[in-house]
């Protein structure tokens, strides 16, 4: 059977936001950021204005939310930036190979958000991975940025990776991904002006997690690919390592983390 590597040796599994030292950040990072929590706080004030959440818009109108399917239905495609996201949940018994036991039963969904290849700088390659095609110029070549879990009451509380064949992406190192976040936007309307601002401003309020949750699951398929196996599967194609790297976020506490650190900056230029 195909060796499992899981997050469990990952220093990062399970952790707070504030296990992430974002004094690493410039002050222009930082200030991004800040700009994007005002972003976030935004776009949930004018939902909660509404009586309505991140997780009522998207589905909203589409019948019953049914596991597996994806919403809104056709996905979210923003034909500007050529950013991609789209919403769905897992059975909460569906176990997560690579994750932990139940790693489905404390959300409600999650988002997955995309980048394809037209929206990519010219020259980017995706990596050489046996068995797939590498052809940038198919309009449904696309690269997995990160994903977002949602609880109940429709705030997020946990940042993911995934390994490449579930959501069928073309592969691109962690650093390469890094350097895509910044072009994942989206400013069309539908399926809702405020959840597609906000998804996209949580990108950049998350960024340093985001950066640091590539470069485990990078360091996660370079583990897999040293383990010896009876049946070798392409490490990018195990069944067994579905999850890659996973943290825990919230709101809040990066506001809170991010405030702090520009108040020390600024009291440490004035003195």
């Amino acid at each position: 059977p195909a060796l499992m590597t899981t997050v469990s040796d990952n220093p990062f599994f399970g952790q707070k936001p504030g296990s992430i030292h974002i004094d690493a950040c410039s002050t222009a990072r930082l200030k991004d950021m800040e700009q994007a929590a005002a972003t976030v706080q935004e776009n949930l004030r004018k939902l909660a204005s509404q009586s309505a959440t991140v997780i009522t818009e998207i589905p909203k109108g589409q019948g019953d939310f049914v596991p597996w399917d994806h919403y809104p239905a056709g996905d979210v495609y923003d034909w500007d930036s050529h950013a991609q996201y789209y919403y769905h949940a897992h059975p909460a018994d569906n176990p997560a190979p690579g994750g932990p036991y139940g790693f489905w039963k404390r959300e409600h969904g999650h988002f997955h958000t995309f980048l394809r290849a037209k929206g990519m700088p010219p020259g980017t390659l995706p990596a050489d991975v046996p068995g797939v095609d590498t052809n940038q110029d198919s309009d449904t070549a696309l690269c997995h940025i990160v994903a977002i879990s949602m609880n109940e009451d429709g705030l997020p509380f946990r940042l993911f990776t995934t390994n490449r064949w579930v959501t069928g992406e073309q592969w691109h190192d962690a650093e390469t991904v890094i350097g895509l976040i910044d072009r994942f936007s989206l400013t069309c309307a539908l399926p809702s002006r405020p959840v597609n601002s906000w998804i996209t401003a949580m990108l950049r309020l998350f960024r340093p997690q985001v950066e640091e949750l590539l470069r485990q699951r990078d360091a996660a398929l370079a583990n897999r690919l040293s383990r010896p196996a009876t049946v070798e599967p392409s490490a990018f194609d195990d069944r067994g390592l579905e999850i890659t790297s996973v943290m825990e976020i919230s709101i809040e506490d990066q506001m809170d983390m991010l405030t702090a650190e520009l108040r020390r900056r600024r009291i440490t230029t004035e003195t």
